[in-house]
């Protein structure tokens, strides 16, 4: 998996990883690929409905391979902050933090190589999403969700 990849992936995986895709985590994932050059390459559409797919197949099993894949990764500082940034974003996309998001920012960040100083830096608001928590190494909660395809351009219409 390429780095492009993983970016699209972590947004994904933190879009569903409460058991709901909300209108505004889908419009945010649409402004981020169509702004930023590194998705230019990449059907965003057809790979956001293979994890929709392969996360209502597997379900808690398709974000646990998810975080094997980050841990696997031998990313930079700067890729490393990527992913904080686009995890954040669609954390807060839809303007309601659940405890499920945070724990699973959590498991993100302790995959990662990047000290809390470093975060704060940037997000100097997030101390809380830095704080140990109970068992950050079990398995995600999931509640057995299914979610429909993503359609960006029947999302574009209805704006």
């Amino acid at each position: 998996m390429n780095t492009n990849e993983l970016y699209l992936k972590t947004i994904f995986c933190c879009m569903a990883c409460d058991g709901d895709i909300a209108k505004e985590e889908v419009s945010l994932v649409n402004d981020i690929t169509a702004k930023q050059e590194l998705f230019r390459d990449m059907n965003i559409e057809a790979t956001i409905n293979d994890y929709v797919a392969a996360i209502n197949a597997k379900g808690a099993l398709f974000l646990k391979q998810y975080l094997k894949e980050l841990e696997a990764q031998n990313l930079s500082t700067e890729e490393q902050m990527k992913i904080i940034d686009f995890a954040i974003q669609t954390i807060y996309a839809d303007n309601k933090i659940e405890y499920s998001e945070v724990k699973f920012f959590k498991k993100i960040r302790s995959r990662l190589s990047l000290t809390d100083e470093q975060i704060l830096v940037k997000y100097p608001d997030l101390e809380d999403f830095l704080l140990p928590d109970i068992n950050i190494v079990e398995d995600p909660e999931w509640n057995n969700a299914i979610f429909k395809d993503i359609n960006f351009t029947e999302y574009r219409e209805r704006q």
